[in-house]
Order: C-alpha cells, then sequence, then structure tokens
C-alpha cells in the first residue's frame, strides 16, 4: 500500500532532480567568474602555442573573461600538466598533445593519474611531423640519410623535443626498420630553443610539428624536409613522402592537441567548453589559420575524446615496450 509519506516523496523527488538540474545549468552560465589561465606544456614559439593565442583571443570573446596564455615546459609537457592537474579554482586549462597522458607515462614516472586527473573536453588538431635536415646535413633525401647513418653509426644526431615524445618514437621505429644508429639529442620541448639550434646546425636532424618559426625557416632554404608524417601527403607539399611512403609505416605518427581539464570540473562547464571549442574551431578563419600550418582541425564530443585517450594510451605501451624506450 502507498502510504500519503510516499507518495508525497514520488511527487518531490522529480521536482527535486529538475531543481539541481537547474542550478547545475546556473553554476555553468555562472563560470567563470575571473580569468583563466591556460597552461602551454611547452615553450613558447612552437605549433601549441601559436594556437593556443588564437584560441586564448576567441574563448575570450565567446565566455567574457580573459585567457592568459601560461607557457610551463618542461619534461615532454609533464611539468604543464602536472599543474593543471592539482588546480583547484575552477579557473585552469590546458592545450596540448596527448603525449603527456598516453605516451610519457609509459617511459618515464608522472606526478599524475593520466587517466583519472584530467578532464579530456574536446580534440582541436593534430598534426604531422616534419623528419627536417639542419645545415649540418649533407645529404639530401631520407634515403641519404640511411645511407649515411649505416655507413657511419652514431655519427648522424637527430633532435627531438624530448625523452618518450612522438618524435622520439619515430626516431626508435626508423632505427629498428632500418637497422642503423643515429644518436638522440632529446630538449626539453619543441619551441624556440630546439627551432635555433637547428639553424644553427647544432645537430644533423630533427623532428618538428609545423609552426610558424620552423615553417619561415624552410622557406628561406634553412631547414629542409625530408619526410612527413600523416595518412597522406599534406596538400601543402605534394611531393613530400610520408614515412609510411617510404617504408616506416609505424614511424608515421602524428600528434593529436585538445583541450584538458582538471578531473573535479564541474560537468556543465565541460560541456560549455566543448560546445564553445567546436563551435570557434567551425569558424572559417580559425580553419584557415590552423590549416596554413599543416594542421588538421578535429571536433567531437568529450566521450570521443576520453576514447581516444584510453585506446592510445594502450597502443603506446605496446610499442614503447618493443621499442624499449625508457627514460633514465
Amino acid at each position: 500500500m502507498t502510504t500519503r509519506r510516499t507518495a508525497t516523496q514520488a511527487l518531490l523527488w522529480p521536482l527535486l532532480g529538475a531543481l539541481l538540474g537547474a542550478n547545475a545549468m546556473a553554476q555553468g552560465a555562472a563560470w567563470p567568474t575571473k580569468p583563466i589561465r591556460l597552461i602551454v606544456p611547452y615553450p613558447a614559439g612552437g605549433v601549441t602555442d601559436a594556437v593556443s593565442r588564437l584560441l586564448a583571443e576567441r574563448l575570450a570573446q565567446a565566455l567574457g573573461q580573459p585567457f592568459v596564455v601560461d607557457n610551463r615546459a618542461g619534461a615532454g609537457g609533464v611539468t604543464g600538466m602536472d599543474a593543471v592537474a592539482k588546480a583547484t579554482d575552477g579557473h585552469m586549462l590546458a592545450l596540448a598533445a596527448i603525449s603527456p597522458l598516453t605516451l610519457l607515462p609509459h617511459v618515464m614516472h608522472v606526478p599524475y593519474d593520466p587517466l583519472k586527473d584530467f578532464a579530456p573536453v574536446a580534440t582541436v588538431m593534430y598534426s604531422p611531423v616534419y623528419l627536417l635536415a639542419t645545415p649540418a646535413f649533407t645529404g639530401k633525401t631520407f634515403d641519404d640519410m640511411l645511407v649515411q647513418a649505416k655507413a657511419n653509426p652514431g655519427k648522424l644526431s637527430m633532435a627531438t623535443s624530448g625523452v618518450g615524445t612522438v618524435g622520439n618514437i619515430m626516431l626508435e621505429q626508423i632505427k629498428r626498420k632500418a637497422g642503423v644508429d643515429i644518436i638522440h639529442v632529446p630538449y626539453k620541448g619543441g619551441g624556440g630553443q630546439i627551432v635555433g639550434d637547428a639553424a644553427g646546425g647544432h645537430f644533423d636532424l630533427f623532428t618538428a610539428n609545423p609552426s610558424p618559426n620552423v615553417d619561415a625557416l624552410i622557406a628561406k632554404g634553412r631547414l629542409r624536409i625530408l619526410a612527413v608524417t600523416g595518412p597522406a601527403r599534406l596538400p601543402g607539399l605534394p611531393d613530400v613522402l610520408t614515412l609510411a611512403e617510404l617504408g616506416h609505416p609505424l614511424a608515421n605518427l602524428t600528434s593529436l592537441f585538445g583541450l584538458f581539464a582538471p578531473a573535479k570540473t564541474p560537468p556543465e562547464v565541460l560541456v560549455r567548453l566543448n560546445a564553445e571549442i567546436n563551435k570557434i574551431l567551425a569558424q572559417k578563419d580559425v580553419q584557415e589559420k590552423l590549416t596554413k600550418l599543416d594542421n588538421v582541425v578535429t571536433t567531437g564530443t568529450m566521450a570521443q575524446f576520453s576514447a581516444t585517450i584510453k585506446s592510445e594510451s594502450a597502443a603506446n605501451a605496446k610499442v614503447v615496450k618493443d621499442a624499449g624506450i625508457r627514460m633514465e
């Protein structure tokens, strides 16, 4: 038998649920209440830095609060991502490649749980990787690189943005497939220092995502592209072969970038951020600016991004184990 009390509860629970839902929506609409710090876990001058400043401007317009870009480079992105994982004021986000969550934890200790301490908000783009020759390299092609490496083991050097990064994995896969010895020169990020050193010929080769600084040096002839990565040749570089076409499919890796928030961020805030990012990425001028740098715009739901993070982490665990990569 239904009592008066349970009948009253049956009427009140839907009303309470509606009120709580409305309150959550109101909280989401009220956020942000102060400036947002957008962490870029890489040095200034790289592709992430350039894109972050564009998105910061548009997000500030959409949300009514300033977005302050904060470059916190170190450990391949771990330093900046750790700051976001530990943020508690609800006003810190990160724009980063997924590698600090899906790749680096398999080669080094990280001070956060990559699958529990972050809320993947939205994908932004995937960026191909250039394999570049500096003025120190005497060859002209990718095949020249392999010929020289076989003839003089340990003489050629290749710089990347750090141990356990996509560039490092690419190098290890090329070395294993071709049976060559190329010295790895890891930097602390892919910003201005590695690009400047490349232009100065401090090493023979290096890997980099497209960026204004890198593209300017290519245009001046200071750097030369030996190969690119991606599912197909880049529209702006139709004559440059992909690593897959050159016989190195396991090294044919790209960098996926996205927006991340601390795991405890209210769901309604995450939903709003995802919607705003997708709106911004749909703007024609934003797409033109990203594709001009040979980046490919990506959009989607938070669930899709989370699934990608998990699947990439599982795949990278095997790649790292097979390649024997480990930070000392």
